[in-house]
């Protein structure tokens, strides 16, 4: 195999690592870029692939909708109701106080990865020095040689080969599909209770059909995993309520661990950090895969504009310049998003007396002073720049 070269190498063929390539090749159809991507080649080999529903803020779909790389099948989240369960607090945003068509949307993983490429295979018929390399899942490190490297090839939490700064949470997720009797239609609820959130979403299989997002410590997950169906839904009935009605089926249970990696750094030399090969979080918020499509953009901005240059212009010293002013441009977000995360995961999961209550102020205020939830809406839609 030879060694990639060339102005751009992307590494990871994850929606990060597309979005990266797609944006940039957008921008400047003429740049030497190659991606390696370890997924098969053929579409067909991803169809039964990470099925969980994913939420995507609208913010990622107006991103997405510049190279038509929305999935045709997503359900947009029109209200968020959060709680907690057992305790007083209680949150409900619209969209209509947001003045946006959705406040979210929930599209499976598998959704995404595919429109991206697809969306990639457009743009490639105009890019004449672009390189798709498909490699084994299990090859050994590539030589690599470019002028510049993009890392993002992240993984979940557990299962990355870095962990530099992070958390822990002692916690998992049990995910998968749930029917219901009456659910109303477009909205979220995440339900916080004694060992963590509880979510029940919106999916494209009707307003009856909704993804679940139920964390806990890993031992509680694993036990939830192992029930019979009867059994989880009347143990998911007593943790949830009765404010949807009965839950009537599950299906597709699978198993996550959870936790915080991240990077204190996103830039070295002329290697860059993006997606989960710079931040893993908690689902809590539903803020990681959004960050990491905002860390591509913008990236692929600062990218384009440098190798848009005649070839006398590019430096090793300038694209080390433009990739420190990109790291230091994202650094408010990643921050931002980071910290009000893990705050999340860490707070919503404390049952001490005093935390308990504070919870319940905190979410109070959000409901009855509607500056502070439309400034908390806009940061998960939006991000800051």
């Amino acid at each position: 195999m030879t060694s990639p070269s060339g102005d751009i190498l992307v590494l990871g063929g994850g929606p990060v690592g597309l979005a990266c390539a797609a944006w940039t090749l957008q921008k400047y159809p003429n740049i030497q870029l190659t991606l390696i991507d370890r997924n098969p080649v053929e579409d067909s080999a991803l169809g039964s692939s990470d099925t969980r529903g994913i939420a995507l803020s609208h913010g990622s779909k107006l991103l997405l909708d510049t190279i038509g790389a929305w999935p045709n099948e997503s359900a947009p989240i029109h209200q968020v109701h959060v709680s907690q369960a057992g305790r007083f607090g209680r949150a409900l945003m619209t969209r209509e106080e947001l003045k946006q068509d959705a406040l979210g949307h929930i599209v499976r993983y598998r959704d995404i990865h595919l429109a991206l490429r697809n969306a990639l295979r457009n743009l490639q018929k105009n890019s004449p020095h672009f390189i798709w390399q498909h490699i084994d899942a299990n090859s050994a490190p590539l030589d690599i040689d470019a002028q510049c490297i993009v890392h993002a090839e992240g993984g979940l939490f557990k299962t990355q080969d870095w962990v530099e700064s992070g958390r822990d949470y002692g916690q998992a997720a049990l995910v998968g599909l749930v029917e219901v009797e009456a659910a109303v239609p477009h909205m979220a609820w995440e339900r916080f209770t004694a060992e963590g959130p509880l979510a029940v979403l919106p999916s494209h299989f009707g307003t009856n059909i909704l993804n679940l997002v139920w964390c806990g410590s890993p031992e509680s997950t694993q036990i939830r995993l192992a029930l019979s169906d009867v059994e989880f839904l009347s143990a998911l009935q007593n943790e949830f309520g009765t404010r949807i009605g009965r839950f009537l089926k599950i299906q597709d249970r699978r198993f996550y661990d959870l936790g915080l990696n991240y990077r204190k750094e996103i830039h070295q030399g002329n290697a860059v950090w993006i997606g989960n090969a710079a931040q893993t979080l908690h689902p809590v918020a539903g803020q990681g895969l959004n960050l990491g499509l905002r860390d591509a953009y913008l990236l692929s901005e600062k990218l384009s504009s440098v190798f848009a240059r005649t070839a006398t212009a590019i430096t090793t010293t300038g694209i080390e310049k433009a990739l420190s002013e990109y790291a230091q441009s994202r650094q408010i977000d990643r921050k931002t998003t980071i910290g009000l995360t893990d705050m999340m995961a860490r707070v919503f999961t404390s049952n001490l007396i005093p935390v308990v209550f504070a919870r319940g102020l905190a979410l109070s205020a959000l409901q009855w002073l509607p500056p502070i939830k439309t400034a908390l809406a806009r940061q998960m839609m939006f991000g800051r720049r």
